[in-house]
């Protein structure tokens, strides 16, 4: 058994250039899927599993407007519950609560494991999780993560099944079936040819580790445009102990793309009492007015 992982670390510093010129000035993270900033999404699906510690590894230049979402904002309130308006108030509140939210600054961009090794002063010596908040998963996913960590005291990595042609853009493990949508990873490649890809399997942006992936990472060697891969460090450390993969056949979304960020509010929308019916009806509106449906194609 394993100590609880009650520590996760956000990479927050890449310049979020698929959404320019939005971005120029916003962080990727804090643009909204409906009415919420993609982080918050992230530090929620955290709390709701028992993480309250948060750290945050963001770009010296975005650094203030992320510090500022998750901090009080004594006039705001104050007016809002002048004005009644309670709901609006609890979200508020709400995301000034979810955990302990620290900052710390990357000072340059030089890949995810590199930002991962910039938390290490926070995280050192205690199992953590990193989650990459460009992507917005279902709760169950890491709750059935850290089960596995807490009981196997091992390195776990969410996966998702995908076809052979899309492998290429992702983290793909050589992966030995344990259990249902549980498997052990036995090394895992970053964006493998399709041909050369050892499973169906590839990595999501959800990891739970043990305090030695930090020494992994110091012993990484820069690849191509020396970024620190965290794709190496996790393939050393299943050379030396066992890392697992969980499997995710639940609610994923890649927001880090303008098409998964639309999807998302979308989805999401569409499970939300306040908002279903609405967007219903402008779905089929839209359209309509494209000529998209039945016995239509796009006009």
């Amino acid at each position: 058994m394993s100590e609880a992982v009650t520590r996760a670390v956000l990479p927050a510093a890449g310049w979020g250039t698929r959404f320019l010129p939005a971005t120029k000035a916003i962080p990727k993270e804090m643009l909204p899927v409906i009415d919420r900033p993609v982080i918050e999404y992230t530090v929620a699906e955290a709390a709701a599993v028992g993480i309250t510690d948060i750290v945050v590894v963001v770009s010296a230049e975005k650094k203030d407007v992320i510090r500022r979402h998750f901090a009080p904002v004594a006039d705001l309130e104050r007016a809002l519950e002048a004005g009644g308006k309670a709901e609006a108030l609890a979200a508020v509140r709400a995301s000034t609560t979810f955990a302990n939210v620290e900052l710390v600054v990357q000072t340059e961009q030089l890949g995810l494991g590199h930002a991962v090794a910039t938390a290490a002063p926070l995280v050192a010596g205690a199992p953590f999780a990193v989650l990459l908040p460009d992507e917005v998963v279902d709760a169950d996913l890491l709750a059935r993560m850290l089960a596995v960590h807490e009981e196997r005291d091992a390195s776990v990595i969410g996966l998702i099944e995908l076809p052979r042609e899309e492998l290429s853009a992702y983290g793909v493990p050589d992966a030995e079936t344990i259990a249902d949508d549980l498997v052990r990873v036995r090394s895992i490649v970053e964006k493998p040819a399709p041909a050369d890809a050892q499973s169906s399997y590839a990595t999501i942006g959800r990891y739970v580790f043990t305090p030695d992936i930090l020494d992994a990472l110091e012993h990484v060697e820069p690849g191509h445009g020396g970024e620190i891969q965290l794709t190496d460090a996790i393939d050393l450390l299943a050379g030396k102990r066992a890392v697992y993969g969980v499997v995710t056949r639940g609610g994923r979304w890649d927001v880090g793309t303008k098409v998964g960020m639309l999807r998302a509010a979308l989805d999401l929308a569409m499970v939300r009492d306040d908002l279903r019916d609405d967007v219903r009806a402008l779905l089929e509106e839209v359209a309509a007015r494209h000529g998209i449906g039945r016995g239509g194609g796009s006009a």
